[in-house]
């Protein structure tokens, strides 16, 4: 056997003993949040999609209309001929809209993030990150040429101890994010905000799950904080409910990003219909608070109708993390509950921490009340089942 093939054996071999093997599940979408698998129809608890915009008939309509205007694909990369009206647009009504000079458009969050880090960090710098940061911010890190530290999650006071022992004059970058994934939980971005202005660092923010759902007209976790990063990353693939991102940042680190960061210079520039798309979800965004409106109750009916035995954690966003510990019982569970038509997924290690296995509830404006009671009853029907 070629040693390749040995060692890929060798791993899924290894995946499959520990209970973390993952798989691919092929999915219809049904109407509003259902999806079709395996011939049983099944409410969809598991999606990002918090402001349910992914189906909504008025942005369907404006894709649609963006591929009659401008065609299928971009053709290129931004800097060849891939750059075409609609993009411009966008970046100037995403900088309008979240207070920046500039925003630079990219075809997902992972290659904004990397791209950033990868051409803004050189040797002698240092990268502080919080150390429940995206594996695309961690990655990027861990493969820069500058020295990273992680300080504790959502923890002011370990971030201002590490930035102390640090030479006063170095370049230094701190990154976290608006809102956490895997906990729902907010970053005091505040208080590292103060930090890093004493400590004369470079402040980014991925506001990845924030943008949309929080602050005023849905301007993400740092206008809820009051606060504005040097970078702000948002993407669009959550409460835009459709795919790609943007860098927000002065005109000068656009510029710079243009020249320098290879995953905007040589990737292809996403659809121009696309992009006249996203133009139309940033504006129902904005007019959207009913809709932010609805996920706040829909949150408060799920923790009013939960068991108290069921360890929901407490959230101020639309990810409700039920905590299970380990991965065979967080699987066994996710199981029982599509059998009674729910898909909640099940987070397991190396996505989370070892022995914190998880079921991620994720609500959207495209549920109903009546949904809700629906998942809290079979939640508690099967939390202590064997």
């Amino acid at each position: 056997m070629h040693r390749f093939n040995q060692r890929i054996t060798s791993a899924l071999e290894e995946r499959q003993a520990q209970g973390l093997h993952r798989k691919l599940n092929c999915l219809n979408r049904g109407q509003a949040m259902s999806v079709q698998y395996g011939g049983q129809s099944l409410r969809n608890f598991s999606s990002n999609d918090y402001l349910g915009l992914a189906q909504d008939p008025e942005l369907v309509r404006a894709w649609q209309e963006g591929l009659s205007r401008f065609g299928a694909g971009s053709g290129a990369s931004p800097l060849v001929t891939g750059f075409h009206s609609p993009h411009a647009h966008l970046q100037a009504q995403l900088s309008e809209w979240l207070g920046y000079e500039h925003a630079l458009l990219f075809s997902s969050g992972f290659s904004a993030n990397q791209a950033l880090l990868f051409a803004l960090l050189q040797e002698g710098d240092h990268l502080l990150q919080d150390k429940l940061n995206h594996a695309s911010l961690i990655e990027a890190g861990m493969r820069s040429p500058a020295t990273m530290r992680r300080f504790a999650h959502n923890d002011p006071s370990s971030l201002s101890r590490l930035l102390s022992r640090l030479p006063e004059d170095a370049p230094k970058l701190v990154v976290t994010e608006g809102v956490f994934s895997m906990d729902g939980d907010l970053s005091p971005l505040r208080d590292i905000a103060r930090v890093c202005q004493q400590a004369h660092s470079m402040l980014v923010v991925d506001d990845a799950h924030g943008c949309g759902v929080l602050g005023d007209f849905g301007r993400g976790s740092c206008d809820r904080a009051g606060i504005k990063p040097d970078i702000l990353v948002v993407t669009f693939g959550k409460a835009f409910g459709l795919q790609g991102a943007a860098i927000l940042c002065n005109k000068a680190m656009a510029d710079y990003l243009v020249q320098f960061a290879r995953h905007f210079i040589y990737s292809t520039a996403m659809p121009p219909a696309q992009a006249h798309a996203l133009s139309k979800a940033c504006l129902m965004i904005q007019q959207g608070d009913w809709r932010r409106e609805k996920l706040t109750a829909l949150g408060q009916t799920l923790a009013e109708h939960l068991s108290p035995v069921v360890e929901v954690l407490e959230t101020q966003t639309p990810i409700k993390p039920l905590m299970v510990g380990s991965s065979e019982r967080a699987v066994s569970i996710a199981e029982k509950l599509r059998q009674r038509g729910l898909w909640v997924s099940a987070i397991r290690p190396p996505t989370v921490p070892a022995n914190a296995a998880r079921l991620r509830v994720t609500l959207t404006a495209a549920h109903q009340e009546a949904d809700i009671h629906l998942l809290a009853q079979a939640i508690n029907e099967v939390w202590h089942e064997k």
